[in-house]
């Protein structure tokens, strides 16, 4: 069976295979996908990855994956660390989140209510299949939601470093509409920065997008196996 994969950031310049492309209309709006044998991969911020964090449509994409009868996400989310000892290019396959405002669902007319999770079957898959290439992956950590486009100031990272120990932009809309959907999801969070105030260095997105282009060789081989795993 086919999966989806939705990335941003962290898989620019990843070279995944060759792949056709489809605009998905939902009730939603349109979702572009990028359509494999084995995956359908979903660009996070757009064909021209333009579109910024806090205006990407979650809704349209994670229902443009149902649609094609994916039943397994893997989401791969660019963040920052939260905690000294996490350093950038590492590896993190999150097993919590925290998200507490700005939410998206596909019940806006109804009553219902689920309890959000990471799907542990998946997140044991990824780093399975990790441990058989040798790429090392950190297995547990939670990750903390912002909403973007902004960097968070220092006193907001002095608050969520008690509670968590990656900070991004993503993650946690994609898992909870997901699981309102039926479907499974799982991350894997490239650790590509420290957050505001942690280290004592300056921090801007055009840096962040450096970091996130470097040799991602271990995530592409990583994502090539699952692909070929879980298809």
């Amino acid at each position: 069976m086919t999966i989806g994969i939705i990335g941003g950031t962290s898989l620019i310049g990843t070279n995944l295979g060759d792949f056709s492309e489809e605009e998905t209309e939902t009730e939603y709006g349109k979702s572009y996908l990028l359509i494999g044998d084995d995956v359908v991969f979903i660009p996070r911020h757009g064909r021209d990855r333009r579109i910024p964090p806090h205006r990407i449509n979650h809704r349209a994409n994670i229902k443009a994956l149902d649609i094609r009868g994916i039943s397994r996400i893997i989401g791969v989310n660019s963040v920052g660390s939260l905690k000294l000892e996490l350093k950038p290019d590492s590896l993190l396959i999150p097993d919590d989140y925290i998200a507490p405002w700005n939410i998206p669902t596909f019940h806006d007319n109804e009553i219902v209510h689920i309890t959000p999770s990471l799907n542990e079957g998946l997140r044991q898959s990824i780093i399975r299949a990790a441990r058989e290439l040798d790429i090392p992956v950190i297995t547990r950590g939670v990750y903390f939601q912002t909403t973007g486009p902004r960097l968070e100031t220092r006193a907001e990272i002095n608050l969520m470093k008690n509670f968590a120990d990656l900070v991004g932009m993503s993650l946690a809309s994609e898992a909870t509409l997901a699981q309102e959907l039926g479907i499974e999801y799982a991350g894997i969070c490239s650790v590509d920065n420290y957050a505001n105030g942690v280290v004592e260095e300056e921090l801007d997105f055009r840096r962040v997008i450096e970091n996130a282009s470097r040799d991602r060789e271990d995530l592409r081989r990583l994502l090539l196996r699952l692909i070929k795993e879980l298809k």
